[in-house]
């Protein structure tokens, strides 16, 4: 009887041991799958490189606290949903901001209302990331140049299309993709660009609805600012803009973003509507009356029939706003069309 016992027992034990190993396997199992789909819901950042006009951009880890330079790239992160990654914000006007944007925009520290704040007021709310709208911000006098601020290990990221002569939408949404790619949010950006490419075929539909096709495009002068020689936009995405909006810029043809040039120009090349920038000291009104008063331009088709659209600066840059601009310049370009 002792040896039966005796089997017994061994039995038992052997089945306990057994069951334990089975127990720890199933722990050390259910613990590798937790740090799975931890590892997962944290997300592991992979390193991306991005090219750009001055070569390519090695990013090693996942911005956290970015400040963003004028209102186009801010819209831009905040359509992306990326928010919480905004340590603040420079040159962004408050009152200018889109009201879808109004409440995330009230959350976010405005480091300053200039476009060019100093090093010291940057490094203030710690940044590890700049997207910069233009890349003058990065000169020694400024921030300080990328190099530097990269031995600061702060990141940069220049919106290129508004940096480049002649941008096209292309180049808009190939910035779109960057900001898409540095984020891990590529899904985002791509509904974005399809986002804007749908709206920007609806004015489309809408001009050839409405005016047929263009045969003759609308000339354009776009009067930014000055009295004894006026200052110019010649290849900006708002040169672009005019072109889908059924006009053409006069002084589309010079190799530039912007400058100078002289009246007598304006005046050669005679264009049907000025549209006027509206931003700056100088109200629309007042710019307004700068060209009306210039016994000059008396002749001009613009300002003998009365045609001048005034367009807000932030409607003029490579953002979310570029389909409510080309609307906006088809209305002012073709306002019989667009009566009902």
């Amino acid at each position: 009887m002792s040896k039966k016992y005796m089997l017994l027992f061994l039995i038992m034990v052997m089945a306990i041991l057994t069951a334990c190993g089975e127990s720890d396997s199933t722990m050390e199992t259910s613990a590798s799958k937790a740090d799975g789909d931890k590892s997962k819901n944290e997300g592991v950042y992979e390193p991306v490189s991005v090219k750009t006009k001055n070569g390519p951009i090695q990013y090693e880890e996942m911005p956290r606290r970015v400040v963003t330079q004028d209102l186009h790239t801010l819209e831009l992160m905040l359509r992306l949903g990326l928010e919480e990654h905004i340590a603040g914000t420079v040159g962004a006007n408050p009152d200018h901001v889109l009201p879808e944007f109004e409440e995330a925009f009230s959350r976010i520290p405005v480091v300053s209302r200039g476009m060019q704040p100093s090093k010291e007021v940057l490094l203030e709310v710690d940044p590890d990331f700049v997207y910069a709208g233009w890349d003058t911000l990065f000169q020694e006098e400024r921030l300080g140049s990328v190099k530097k601020l990269n031995e600061l290990g702060i990141k940069t990221y220049t919106h290129e299309s508004s940096n480049i002569i002649g941008p096209t939408l292309d180049d808009v949404y190939q910035d779109i993709r960057n900001i898409g790619l540095i984020f891990k949010v590529e899904d985002r950006a791509d509904e974005l660009i399809e986002s804007l490419q749908h709206s920007i075929r609806d004015v489309g539909k809408q001009i050839d609805e409405q005016i047929g096709t263009v045969e003759e495009p609308v000339s354009v002068f776009i009067y930014d600012s000055g009295t004894d020689i006026p200052f110019t936009a010649t290849q900006t995405i708002l040169t672009e803009m005019i072109r889908l909006a059924g006009g053409e810029n006069i002084f589309g043809d010079i190799p530039k973003n912007w400058t100078t040039v002289n009246w007598e120009d304006v005046v050669e090349r005679n264009p049907k509507v000025i549209v006027i920038m509206d931003y700056g000291e100088m109200t629309a009104e007042q710019k307004k009356d700068v060209l009306f008063s210039n016994p000059a331009l008396t002749g001009i088709d613009a300002i003998k029939n009365d045609r001048v659209a005034v367009m807000p600066l932030d409607y003029t840059f490579e953002g979310v706003r570029i389909p409510t601009t080309i609307e906006m310049l088809a209305k002012s370009f073709y306002p019989e069309a667009f009566e009902n």
